[in-house]
């Protein structure tokens, strides 16, 4: 005979005893009674409580996801032509300092024109500098001009003067600044030149940061050399470059994204160190630094794209949406004041945003990266044409 693990021999032992029989009858009965009402709770009030919440809060019910790994993915239709469209376009010349609003702009394969071509580096340590660890860095404003150069100031009380640089500076002047090979930004190598001021107070631009960040600091303009982008789970042969965003060219985000995250924080307050301001303070959706931001899909619409395109749907290159935004501190920090809040909204966000990544399922998730396959020309007002969906 079969041996069976102790627990089912028991019951094959009191199936096959003619003596307890009815005892065992008795007990299967009772057991068959006690756990019929426990799934009938679950799959009655637990079970669709749970998706009417997460559908509420504009998640993607995902198959992959690490807490519905049972769940069916909910597909939806592409939108209309014309219900989407472009709201804000963003563009950010120096890494984490104040981002600038235009009305249109040109980008390539490698991003917005003139978006995070600059960064700031930390003169002994050469690596890149974020408003993660120098929040004040967004209080600093880089305005592009209309006779080629960059303009960067600084709050009234910093004591720092104004300066420029060349916008974009051809191959004669690079050569004459100090060339930096081997910087990294987070895993990848980047290159960068160490740019002079070519007007303002007597001193490199340099020096006048370094007054600012209050240590040796060098601007970067970034080099000739393509900077290779990761791969994501969703496609894993991935070919692209950019310059000095984190990682991706393009980061989209829809206006009802945010509205939404502003909603879920609202539930929160006096919880977990969010404080009674946030009962009416609002969150601009210039903490996310999105470069394209969008209206009309709704709340994380752009989770569930893949292949976009914006403008005439006859000639603008297609957009890939290759993966989620993993999220950090960084949306904390008040482009306006240049202050870090200690909860909001990156506390909010792991509340509700987090298992939309296969590759960091505990990481919270808002809008979604890009790549662009040429070059092409936006405008506030065009309309956003989902090609794809996931």
């Amino acid at each position: 005979m079969v041996q069976l693990p102790y627990a089912s021999g028991f019951f094959w032992t009191a199936l096959t005893s003619r003596h307890e029989l009815l005892v065992t009858n008795t007990a299967c009965w009772a057991l068959v009674a006690a756990i019929i009402p426990i799934f009938a709770i679950y799959f009655t009030i637990w079970k669709p409580s749970r998706l009417s919440r997460v559908k509420s809060s504009g998640i993607r019910t995902l198959a992959s996801s690490s807490t519905m790994e049972s769940s069916p993915i909910i597909k939806r239709s592409p939108p209309k032509p014309g219900v989407i469209t472009v709201s804000k376009i963003l563009i950010h010349p120096i890494k984490s300092c104040k981002g600038l609003s235009v009305e249109s702009v040109n980008y390539t394969h490698e991003g917005l024109e003139n978006d995070r071509l600059w960064c700031v580096i930390d003169a002994t340590k050469r690596t890149v500098i974020t408003a993660r660890e120098s929040p004040k860095m967004v209080l600093i404003l880089p305005t592009v001009k209309s006779d080629g150069t960059l303009r960067v100031s600084f709050p009234n009380d910093s004591g720092c003067e104004p300066f420029s640089v060349p916008l974009n500076p051809d191959e004669e002047v690079m050569r004459t600044w100090e060339s930096i090979p081997d910087l990294k930004l987070w895993s990848t190598p980047i290159d960068g030149y160490i740019s002079e001021a070519i007007s303002g107070p007597k001193g490199t631009a340099s020096a006048i940061l370094s007054k600012y960040f209050e240590k040796p600091v060098h601007l970067l303009f970034k080099g000739p050399e393509p900077r290779i982008v990761e791969p994501t789970a969703a496609f894993p042969d991935l070919a692209a470059t950019s310059k000095y965003q984190d990682m991706y060219p393009m980061l989209i985000l829809s206006e009802e994204s945010t509205i939404e995250v502003e909603k879920q924080l609202r539930g929160y307050v006096g919880t977990q160190g969010i404080e009674e301001r946030w009962k009416s303070d609002s969150i601009v959706i210039e903490r996310f630094r999105p470069n394209i931001v969008v209206k009309g899909g709704g709340p994380f619409a752009e989770d569930e794209w893949e292949e976009i395109s914006i403008g005439d749907p006859g000639s603008a290159p297609r957009i890939t949406l290759v993966s989620k935004c993993t999220r950090c501190l960084l949306p904390n920090v008040d482009p306006a004041t240049g202050e870090k809040d200690k909860a909001v909204p990156f506390k909010v966000l792991m509340k509700f945003r987090t298992g939309l990544d296969p590759k960091h399922k505990m990481k919270a998730c808002v809008g979604c990266n890009a790549v662009p396959s040429g070059n092409g020309t936006l405008r506030v007002g065009d309309i956003v044409h989902v090609r794809k969906m996931i």
